[in-house]
């Protein structure tokens, strides 16, 4: 996969190794000198490329018409904007990412701009703070299908409802497939007649309403 990423920190030379280790191909443009001399000791030199974002020339140069997906992280969300825009209307980029700074400016970023993706940071960080108050002990691992579905991990405390019960007996949510269990550091494979244990680690896939009534099942 091709990224071009438009903005060198903090975000963006995060992401650039990031994706660089999982060897994917990156360029990475950013015009500040004093980001661009940090830059130089943490990445590639052929990663970088020196200059304005919003060039044509420059983004010419940096291979868009390449590139699979762009990311505007720059700390102006003009720029983003603009370059996400351009991305698609001059450069059929397929998948745009735009990093929102301002979150006054969230509502900018929408599909009538070109925005695929809008990471807005506060929202982010406001909906992780939600879900972890709303879930009590249950872990969210991992997002699945932008954010609908989820794997989560949930502990069985003693004296709670399902412990001594089979997985078959449960009334588990409809969008909730238990996937593992962690029993005193092994897996154990769920099958229907499998009887839970208190200390249990499950994991399950599940939507955001089967993982709040799964917290709730296993809460005490």
């Amino acid at each position: 996969m091709y990224v071009l990423i438009a903005g060198g920190e903090p975000v963006g030379l995060q992401l650039a190794k990031f994706l660089i280790a999982q060897h994917h191909q990156v360029r990475l443009i950013e015009n500040r000198q004093q980001v661009l001399a940090h830059l130089h000791q943490k990445l590639p030199t052929e990663v970088i490329i020196e200059g304005f974002v919003t060039e044509l020339d420059l983004l010419e140069k940096a291979g868009v018409r390449q590139a699979d997906v762009l990311v505007a992280c720059t700390p102006s969300d003009t720029e983003n904007l603009a370059l996400c825009y351009l991305a698609h209307e001059l450069y059929n980029v397929p998948r745009t990412i735009g990093r929102i700074n301002d979150p006054s400016h969230a509502w900018l970023f929408d599909q009538k701009y070109h925005v695929n993706v809008a990471l807005n940071e506060a929202t982010i960080l406001a909906h992780l703070i939600e879900e972890e108050m709303s879930m009590g002990d249950m872990m969210t691992l991992l997002k699945l299908r932008r954010g609908n579905f989820s794997v989560v991990e949930a502990r069985i405390p003693e004296g709670t409802e399902p412990v001594g019960v089979a997985i078959k007996n449960l009334v588990l949510p409809d969008q909730c497939i238990i996937a593992a269990i962690i029993r005193r550091g092994e897996m154990v494979v769920p099958r229907g007649n499998t009887v839970l244990e208190a200390s249990d680690e499950v994991l399950a896939v599940t939507d955001a309403e089967g993982a709040q009534q799964l917290s709730e099942l296993f809460s005490v």
